[in-house]
């Protein structure tokens, strides 16, 4: 088999495994534990089953691909760089993000994510497991979504616009477990912004550090205020 198929099979199985931890993790976790819902216990379990996915993709690139995990090397920059575009980034997401969501309701009244109700209170107070999820997800999905998956899809098409389009879809896909339409638009929008920027500067570090704070903010602000009040961002 040659390198296209080799990656290919590693995008495929990237997508399976990640949709496979969103949707039947919980049931998992269930039986293993035997408390059902969503606990704090089992949300953290269903944390290391997404760095599980990281792993196997990971050898699979290592043994089966035998080449780097990131084929883009990354590029230094200054720390004054790493500043300026965090920032940017996290505007341009926040901000963006905000827009979509206002003119979704606007459109079509659409209602807060019964899972976001659910996920609220296993995070109050519990600043481990709010940084731990924060991490996770902003290190495990830009490893995968924009680190592995991008140029990967680059290069058996030759195209960085289905790079960078392909990657975004099944980033927004992936979030579609929280069952409402913003829950996809909006970590599409976020997931071509992180493409366009990881194509143009190489650098997943600056994409994993701005994808944490996010997701930090977010649920800080979810900690100390009631979700009603922030269902515009």
């Amino acid at each position: 088999m040659g390198i296209n198929g080799k990656y290919s099979i590693g995008i495929l199985l990237t997508f399976i495994l990640l949709a496979l931890v969103m949707l039947y993790i919980f049931p998992v976790t269930t039986m293993i534990t035997g408390i059902r819902g969503i606990t704090a216990n089992n949300f953290l379990l269903s944390r290391f089953a997404i760095w599980g996915v990281f792993l196997i993709v990971f050898l699979y690139s290592l043994f089966l691909e035998k080449g780097s995990f990131l084929l883009k090397k990354e590029t230094p920059y200054s720390i004054l760089f790493y500043i300026k575009a965090v920032i940017s980034l996290y505007l341009i997401c926040s901000i963006g993000g905000a827009f979509l969501n206002v003119m979704i309701h606007f459109l079509i009244q659409e209602k807060i994510s019964d899972k976001l109700f659910e996920l609220t209170p296993i995070f109050k107070n519990n600043y481990f497991l709010l940084i731990f999820t924060c991490f996770t997800a902003g290190a495990v999905e830009e490893f995968l979504m924009r680190g592995y998956i991008q140029p990967r899809i680059e290069k058996i098409y030759n195209s960085p616009f289905l790079g960078i389009a392909v990657s975004a879809v099944l980033f927004g896909i992936l979030h579609s477990t929280y069952g409402t339409i913003g829950q996809v638009v909006i970590p599409f929008f976020i997931g071509v912004v992180f493409a366009v920027f990881y194509k143009l500067y190489s650098n997943i570090k600056i994409l994993i550090i701005c994808h944490f704070m996010i997701d930090f903010i977010s649920l800080m602000a979810m900690n100390f205020m009631d979700i009603k009040h922030l269902s515009l961002f």
